[in-house]
């Protein structure tokens, strides 16, 4: 879908991360954590994915602030998306980022339930982040680098979408 900008930008969003960690351990506390995370990617990260991750994650770290509880997690991801979708401009089917977020998003919210277990959870969520970055393939692109470019050119999946589901993929994997 594009020049590559994408695949760049999130490896050197990594590389940052792994220099930060072994710099220092990172904060215990989500809402920290989250909110340094997003000062990292707002620094080092670049593109315009940069300043999105960087505004999902500050607003997804307020939830977090007062408790960390599995729901709270849920209010966390659904304030990143609303802080995404605010300053970004882009909407759910608009073959973006936000296609496999707001897609893992719904799953989480499952965490409301009592009784709820974040593995199983998260490992639905991402596995609906997945099945909505490869739907993406079809998509009209109303918004994003992609929304440049004819539709009968865009014959992969959004490189966005598949960047942040391979992100929450990350996520569980490291939590396993």
């Amino acid at each position: 879908a594009g020049d590559g900008d994408c695949g760049h930008t999130h490896a050197r969003a990594a590389r940052a991360i792994q220099e930060w960690l072994r710099a220092q351990p990172p904060p215990a506390a989500p809402a920290r954590l989250l909110s340094a995370l997003a000062d990292l990617l707002l620094e080092k990260m670049g593109g315009s994915s940069g300043v999105l991750y960087g505004l999902f994650l500050t607003a997804a770290a307020r939830p977090l602030l007062a408790r960390s509880d599995l729901p709270a997690w849920a209010d966390a991801m659904d304030a990143g998306i609303q802080a995404m979708q605010k300053y970004g401009g882009a909407a759910p089917g608009d073959r973006t980022m936000l296609d496999s977020l707001f897609a893992a998003a719904q799953a989480l919210r499952a965490l409301r339930s009592p009784g709820a277990e974040l593995l199983p959870v998260l490992s639905t969520a991402v596995q609906s982040a997945e099945a909505a970055a490869e739907a993406t393939k079809g998509m009209e692109a109303g918004a994003g680098r992609a929304s440049y470019i004819s539709s009968a050119q865009l014959l992969q999946p959004d490189p966005g979408a598949v960047a942040a589901a391979a992100v929450l993929r990350a996520v569980l994997e490291g939590l396993q």
